[in-house]
């Protein structure tokens, strides 16, 4: 069983992020058998598995959600092989490919100049958010917004810490954190949008992977019915679980057929320009690209076990 420390050191964030990228490619390929997520108890507890069929390697995780217990979220993620099996903790597993998923999609949508970050939320996901997008931009300012500002203070003392050579500051409002934004990053559980459209940069890029029912939302409609371009982590998940995507279908803002599948879009980059939007709800590919780093990280340290 590796535990968070563990599989903080064996995965670190630039290598998960082009793990997720090459996964997404291997999705869009057919590569992959992905059975819609399972979900019990009012989308408390999840089952989430997928198989590489390449390789026959699979990837198993369950996750426990409770509001208001430290923390959030509790799971185990199971990474199988012909050879064997690696148990890690999945919350860690979880954050980190959530992460890195926003950083392959600001690597393909977000300006090549982008240096100002926007996050919104200080729970679990946020300080990934950050970190996948400094690996793929050079970060010069973060602004962070949350609700409780103690817990917004302390979530930007630690990005100080870790980025000593980025100005982090507290937002007093999510629009005066959006306001003049390159990217901005949104991993909050709220029902209702965190800003409007006209909060918004004319030229920015926005991912949402914060909500995951339907009755979850982060962003305004207009800006998905407005955005040069709205990817998706996959078509079927996003109109069953995204609450942004499936609010402005049923309104008749968002066609189905308008959305674009991440995979899709680094197999045939769209045009970069405007507004661009990534919207998640997390695919068990995610989990299996960082499993599979897990599995050759054990394999390694096993075959230096056994030289010495």
């Amino acid at each position: 069983m590796l535990d968070a420390d563990e599989v903080r050191r064996a995965v670190p964030m630039p290598a998960a992020v082009e793990a997720v990228r090459e996964a997404f490619l291997e999705l869009a390929a057919g590569r992959f058998e992905v059975p819609q997520r399972l979900s019990f108890a009012g989308a408390t507890t999840l089952v989430m598995t997928a198989c590489h069929t390449p390789s026959s390697t699979t990837v198993v995780k369950t996750l426990n959600l409770a509001p208001g217990r430290t923390p959030m979220i509790l799971g185990t993620l199971v990474w199988n092989t012909a050879e064997g099996q690696v148990v890690a903790d999945a919350v860690e597993v979880t954050t980190l490919r959530t992460g890195a998923a926003s950083g392959v999609a600001t690597d393909l949508l977000a300006p090549p100049d982008a240096s100002r970050l926007a996050l919104l939320g200080t729970g679990a996901q946020a300080a990934d958010q950050v970190r996948a997008v400094a690996a793929v931009r050079a970060l010069r300012n973060v602004s962070v917004f949350g609700r409780d500002r103690s817990r917004a203070q302390a979530l930007a003392d630690r990005l100080r810490a870790e980025f000593p050579s980025v100005a982090v500051r507290v937002a007093p409002h999510a629009s005066d954190a959006v306001g003049d934004a390159d990217v901005v990053c949104c991993a909050t559980s709220s029902n209702t949008p965190l800003f409007g459209v006209e909060d918004l940069p004319e030229r920015v890029h926005v991912n949402a992977i914060g909500s995951y029912r339907p009755s979850m939302r982060e962003l305004p409609p207009e800006l998905l019915a407005t955005a040069g371009c709205v990817v998706v982590d996959q078509v079927a998940a996003a109109m069953t679980e995204a609450g942004e995507v499936i609010h402005a279908a049923e309104s008749g803002l968002v066609d189905r057929g308008s959305l674009v599948e991440l995979g899709d879009a680094l197999g045939d980059p769209p045009a970069v320009g405007g507004r661009t939007v990534f919207k998640s709800v997390g695919l068990a590919v995610q989990d299996w690209a960082v499993g599979r780093l897990l599995g050759e990280a054990v394999d390694k340290a096993r075959l230096q076990t056994w030289s010495h």
